[in-house]
């Protein structure tokens, strides 16, 4: 599977592990749920370990944990929910997070360029056939007349 990440089409080297699936190998993400149950064993995990938010997890509850997250992923159930775009946005102003935010589930690409402005690197779209159109929307704007992370 392939993804856009700072600005460019890569392949996706990381699986998500439902709440009740063996963690396997290799780089993971799981909810927050899990995160919280299972800290120690995910810390000691082979392989790097993510996390995957919904627009109702808050991010203040993981700040002494973002050292060892390396991708916080960003579910969008549906793309009437804003809650994300704040997330991505705390996590790169107040708390620091330098690696990669992932935007996965029902965004629509006119909404990537405004992900990207808070701080979004990385859009999993739920079509492979929508990449070329993430992409093309990451410069949807030549001139910004608001501040962003970036």
């Amino acid at each position: 599977m392939q993804l856009v990440k700072d600005k460019e089409i890569v392949n996706d080297t990381w699986r998500y592990v439902p709440e009740d699936a063996d963690l396997g190998e290799g780089d993971i993400t799981v909810s927050l749920a899990r995160w919280k149950s299972d800290q120690q064993s995910l810390l000691n995990h082979k392989g790097k370990v993510g996390l995957r938010l919904l627009p109702s997890d808050g991010v203040d509850s993981i700040v002494d944990d973002l050292d060892n997250i390396q991708l916080i992923e960003l579910e969008f159930p549906d793309f009437a929910d804003g809650r994300l775009f704040s997330h991505a946005w705390l996590l790169r102003s107040r708390y620091n997070y330098h690696k990669e935010i992932r935007a996965i589930g029902h965004y629509i690409p006119d909404q990537v360029f405004y992900l990207s402005r808070v701080g979004v690197n990385a859009f999993l779209p739920a079509k492979s056939s929508d990449l070329p159109f993430v992409l093309a929307n990451l410069n949807d704007f030549t001139v910004k007349y608001q501040n962003s992370v970036n």
